[in-house]
């Protein structure tokens, strides 16, 4: 098989796929994209993208597998500590200034990241008034992120990562060891509403006081970037929070002198105007 993939075949496959599906990867981040289509090609042992093409089209179950290789899955509880523990320093005691908090968790994958965010809140006495929006474009994702069932033997991380991020309790209580996983506590998701949300293509759907998405735009091209930036700009309130991954930044956005560091190495911004 070919490791290549000429540019016409290239964009001829995402027009596509835009076409039939409404799923845009059009602005995703050319290397990223071209990796993870070859390498969904060789495990489905297709030679060109006009076959990869010709699959797609007519087999609905193949393209939710394409998807899956598409997005970003790789994710842990309390990942990057740091951030976790400059949320807490820096901007829970803000939030609990509302009567109601809402947060919107976009890319949440497989829901690591959601049950973290839940976690702190409870910690903090913020729990039961937030509302948590945990949005992703892989809908095998969200459906493992609503189970909330995680593999056991990855427990001993994230217990590590929690204590870190400056968890306040025993990091077992949040869960039930059953066979090989690990079953977190239902009560934590009952204000979390799991849904799928594309964002290279949907809109705005309510206003957030804080929004993380962390490790996700970096997979897309500049323009992309701005217009998700764009979108989170539009979905914050007045003073509200984004979260962004280590290696993302605002530096280059068109929207970078409406938000404020809160903290420079964490990536948190405050949204100023």
């Amino acid at each position: 098989m070919s490791n290549t993939l000429d540019d016409k075949a290239y964009k001829g496959l995402l027009e596509a796929i835009r076409f039939m599906y409404g799923y845009d990867f059009t602005e995703y981040a050319e290397p990223s994209a071209r990796r993870r289509i070859l390498h969904f090609m060789e495990i489905k042992r297709i030679d060109t993208a006009t076959e990869l093409g010709r699959v797609l089209m007519n087999d609905e179950h193949v393209f939710e597998e394409f998807v899956q290789t598409m997005s970003v899955t790789v994710t842990e509880m309390f990942r990057d500590p740091l951030f976790y523990k400059a949320l807490r320093d820096a901007v829970v005691s803000q939030l609990a200034t509302y009567p109601v908090i809402k947060i919107w968790i976009a890319g949440c994958a497989t829901g690591q990241e959601v049950y973290s965010i839940a976690i702190l809140l409870k910690e903090e006495g913020l729990l039961d008034r937030s509302i948590l929006y945990a949005t992703d474009i892989n809908q095998h994702s969200l459906q493992l992120a609503r189970q909330g069932i995680f593999a056991l033997p990855a427990m001993k991380t994230y217990t590590q990562n929690y204590l870190q991020a400056g968890g306040k309790g025993a990091f077992s209580e949040y869960y039930t060891a059953k066979h090989d996983g690990a079953l977190f506590d239902r009560s934590l998701c009952e204000n979390v509403v799991f849904s799928p949300h594309n964002l290279a293509t949907d809109g705005s759907f309510n206003e957030f006081q804080l929004i993380i998405c962390r490790n996700v735009i970096m997979y897309f091209n500049q323009s992309l970037q701005n217009k998700v930036v764009d979108l989170f700009h539009q979905s914050l309130s007045a003073f509200g929070f984004l979260g962004l991954g280590d290696k993302e930044s605002l530096m280059f956005s068109q929207h970078s002198r409406s938000f404020a560091e809160i903290s420079l190495k964490q990536k948190i911004y405050r949204k100023v105007k």
